[in-house]
């Protein structure tokens, strides 16, 4: 190749840099400013106990309406619980030769497993729209409050310092998640203000069901 030609090529090799380190970079969207992002602070700002783990939860869900995302929290919640119950499962044989931690995680299992089981009632007391989550608040509290009191019976069934431990971080999700469904349902009434939402809470218990299961328990 001759001079002339090898002069060319590298003029146009050092203006196609040029180009490409001067060119202005597209503008990035920022996450904050969407309806998504201003949604979730919508329903988070309200939560004082752990604002970061619902931002967390609902920032992966795919949707700006303010009651699927409420649902979407305590979906969160029932998940942990139900891993809880899994998590319990994977230690049984590492404490099977120790009889007072056997009972204490089979007692943690069954009681968790009651909290399933109110959680089933509690999705038939929160219904599928606006009219039937604000009729029907109060008795969703009421049912969280259970749930997370199963978790702290778990926890006080349990001497062993090394299995507490083991079990605290089993279940410590499913706490506070279960903690953050509760401050959202506390919170609802202001959340439905933030958003327009036009409904008058329920004061009173509306569940058409027997006690769940919990209430034979205490």
């Amino acid at each position: 190749m001759n001079t002339p030609i090898k002069l060319v090529l590298l003029l146009f090799i050092f203006l196609a840099v040029i180009a490409a380190t001067t060119a202005t970079p597209a503008k990035r969207s920022n996450y904050l400013f969407t309806p998504h992002a201003k949604a979730v602070a919508g329903i988070c700002t309200v939560i004082q106990s752990n604002t970061s783990l619902c931002c967390k939860t609902l920032k992966h869900v795919p949707t700006n309406d303010p009651i699927e995302l409420i649902r979407a929290l305590a979906v969160a919640a029932e998940s942990s619980v139900k891993n809880s119950v899994a998590f319990l499962s994977k230690i049984e044989p590492k404490y099977k030769s120790n009889a007072t931690a056997a009972a204490a995680i089979s007692s943690c299992e069954k009681n968790l497993k009651y909290a399933l089981e109110d959680f089933t009632e509690y999705w038939k007391a929160t219904g599928k729209d606006v009219t039937t989550l604000a009729h029907n608040y109060l008795t969703c509290k009421k049912t969280l409050i259970s749930i997370m009191g199963y978790h702290w019976t778990c926890l006080d069934d349990i001497d062993d310092k090394s299995l507490l431990k083991e079990v605290e971080n089993g279940i410590g999700v499913g706490k506070k998640l279960s903690s953050a469904s509760y401050d959202v349902f506390n919170g609802l009434n202001t959340i439905f203000k933030t958003f327009g939402i036009k409904v008058k809470l329920n004061e009173e218990d509306t569940s058409p069901r027997p006690p769940p299961l919990s209430a034979y328990y205490y």
